[in-house]
C-alpha cells in the first residue's frame, strides 16, 4: 500500500505538528499561538490575516498532498481519515488528559459559553460590575487559583470592559475534589480616571486567566 516510506513518513511528522501545533491546551488559544505570543511574534496582520492559522493549514495540506503521493491506493480513504483525525483528535486528547491525568489548574475546566457579566453605572464616576463563571473540578484535590479578566481583541478606540474586572483585590476561588461551582463576583469600579470605559453593557464568553503562583492559564 505504501510505494514511498520517506514520503510516509514526511506526510505523518507535517500532519502531527500541524495538529500539535493546533493544540487547545493548556490554555484556549492552540500552543502554536500561545508561543508566538510569548515570543511577542505578530499573529494577525494589520488586515487581519490570521499567520499562524495560515501556517498550520499550509503544513496540514503539505502533509496531506505527500500522503496522496506516497500511497498506492485508498487515496481518498486516508484523506478523510486526516480530516477526521485532525478535528476531532486534539480536543479529545486535551479533554482526556485534563480529566484522568491533570493536577492543579490544568485540571479545572473553565465553562466559558455559560459564562457572562453585566456592568452598569451606580454613580457619577462608579461602574458596578457583576460576573457569573463556571468552572468544574475534574481531580480529586481541592484546587486554588485567582481569577484576572482580559479583553480578547483590544483597540486603542475601543471600550474597556472585562479587564475593568481586574481593579480592587483578585478574586480567590478554591474548587473542592470533582466539583462544579457557580462564581460569583461583584465590584464597585472607580472609572474617574479610566478613558474609554464601558457604562452600561453586558459581556458572554468572558476572558480569563487564572493563577496559581507563577503557573497561569489563559481561557
Amino acid at each position: 500500500m505504501i510505494k514511498n516510506k520517506k514520503l510516509f513518513l514526511t506526510s505523518i511528522v507535517l500532519i502531527v505538528i500541524s495538529m500539535a501545533l493546533n493544540f487547545p491546551f493548556p490554555h484556549e488559544n492552540p500552543l502554536g499561538e500561545a508561543g508566538v505570543m510569548v515570543l511577542n511574534i505578530p499573529i494577525n496582520s494589520a488586515d487581519g490575516i490570521h499567520y499562524i492559522g495560515i501556517f498550520i493549514l499550509l503544513l496540514l495540506v503539505l502533509g496531506m498532498v505527500l500522503l496522496h503521493r506516497s500511497l498506492e491506493k485508498y487515496h481518498l480513504r486516508s484523506f478523510f481519515a486526516v480530516i477526521i483525525i485532525v478535528s476531532l483528535l486534539p480536543t479529545s486528547l486535551a479533554e482526556a488528559y485534563q480529566k484522568t491525568l491533570a493536577n492543579g489548574i490544568n485540571a479545572v475546566s473553565y465553562i466559558k459559553d455559560e459564562s457572562q457579566c453585566k456592568f452598569v453605572m451606580i454613580g457619577e464616576d462608579i461602574l458596578k460590575g457583576k460576573c457569573e463563571l463556571p468552572f468544574e473540578n475534574y481531580s480529586n484535590e481541592e484546587v486554588s487559583f485567582t481569577i484576572g479578566f482580559y479583553e480578547r481583541y483590544l483597540f486603542e478606540e475601543d471600550v474597556k470592559m472585562l479587564s475593568l474586572m481586574n481593579s480592587g483585590e483578585p478574586a480567590n476561588v478554591k474548587l473542592l475534589p470533582n466539583e462544579v461551582k457557580l462564581i460569583r463576583i461583584e465590584k464597585e469600579i472607580d472609572v474617574s480616571q479610566i478613558k474609554n470605559h464601558v457604562e452600561n453593557g453586558e459581556a458572554a464568553y468572558v476572558s480569563i486567566i487564572i493563577y496559581d503562583g507563577e503557573k497561569n492559564r489563559k481561557l
